[in-house]
C-alpha cells in the first residue's frame, strides 16, 4: 500500500497515457496511479485497462460517461482518493508539461511540513519551455490578476501540478467548488488559503505538451478573469461556504 495517489484527468490522450503512466511508476517512491477518464473516443481508457494487469495494485481506473469539465474529473478523484485514505493527493497533467521526476519533490515539501506543495512555474523568474511568447504573458498576467484580487501570496495560482495533504481536501467542502475548467485551480488553491494552510511552492520547469491536443479555450480564460474577481466577492460575504 502507498500514502501518495497521483490523480491524472484523461480526455483523448492515447498518445501519452501509457508513457505518463510508466514515468510515475519509476519514481523512487511508491506512487499509485488513478485515471479519471471521461470516456475518450480515441481509447484512452482501453489503453488503461490493458495495463491494470502488469500493475494491478497500482493503477487505477474510473470512467465517466462524458466530458465535464477538468475540475469535476479532480473533484471526483478527490473523492475517491479520501475514502481510500491516501495521506497525499497530487494532481498531474497526461501530456508530459509535468515532470514526473517532480513528484518526489511536493511530496518531500509536504512531509516536511506544507498542506500544500505547489509545482510552480513562476517562483524563480518564468520556467516555461516551448510556450509562444502571447500564453507567457497570459499565463503569467493571470497569476499577477489573482495574486492582486485573492490577496494570496502564490506566484503561480493556476499550477495543476500540485499536491494536497488529505486532511485539506476533507476540510473543504468539495461540492461547493464552482469552477470546472482550469480556475478550479485557483479556487482550490484560495480555498486552501483561507483555511490559513500552509502553501509552498516548489520550483519546475513547465514543457508545453510535444502529443495530443490542448484543451485551452477561450471560455477557459474568461472563466479565470471573471470568475475570479466573483470568487473573491463572494468569500467575502459568503464566508461559511469557504
Amino acid at each position: 500500500m502507498s500514502d501518495s495517489l497521483v490523480i491524472i484527468p484523461t480526455y483523448n490522450e492515447i498518445e501519452n497515457v501509457e508513457a505518463i503512466i510508466q514515468a510515475v511508476f519509476k519514481q523512487e517512491k511508491n506512487f499509485h496511479v488513478l485515471i479519471v477518464d471521461d470516456n475518450s473516443p480515441d481509447g484512452t481508457s482501453s489503453q488503461v485497462k490493458s495495463m491494470q494487469k502488469d500493475f494491478p495494485d497500482r493503477l487505477f481506473l474510473e470512467v465517466r460517461k462524458e466530458k465535464s469539465g477538468l475540475g469535476t474529473a479532480y473533484i471526483h478523484g478527490f473523492k475517491w482518493a479520501i475514502a481510500r485514505k491516501y495521506d497525499y493527493i497530487f494532481e498531474m497533467d497526461a501530456d508530459f508539461s509535468h515532470n514526473p521526476e517532480d513528484l518526489q519533490r511536493l511530496y518531500r515539501a509536504c512531509a516536511d511540513g506544507a498542506d500544500v506543495s505547489v509545482g510552480s512555474r513562476y517562483k524563480k523568474g518564468v520556467n516555461v519551455v516551448d510556450w509562444p511568447l502571447y500564453r507567457v504573458l497570459l499565463s503569467y498576467g493571470a497569476s499577477f490578476y489573482v495574486k492582486i484580487i485573492t490577496g494570496m501570496r502564490v506566484h503561480d495560482p493556476t499550477a495543476g501540478f500540485v499536491c494536497y495533504k488529505r486532511h485539506v481536501l476533507e476540510t473543504i467542502d468539495l461540492d461547493s467548488v464552482r469552477f470546472v475548467g482550469y480556475a478550479f485551480q485557483i479556487e482550490m488553491k484560495f480555498r486552501a488559503y483561507l483555511k490559513n494552510y500552509k502553501i509552498q511552492e516548489v520550483s519546475i520547469i513547465f514543457r508545453d505538451r510535444v502529443r495530443g491536443k490542448s484543451k485551452m479555450s477561450s471560455s477557459i480564460v474568461s472563466e479565470a478573469i471573471y470568475g475570479v474577481f466573483m470568487m473573491k466577492m463572494r468569500s467575502l460575504f459568503q464566508k461559511s461556504k469557504f
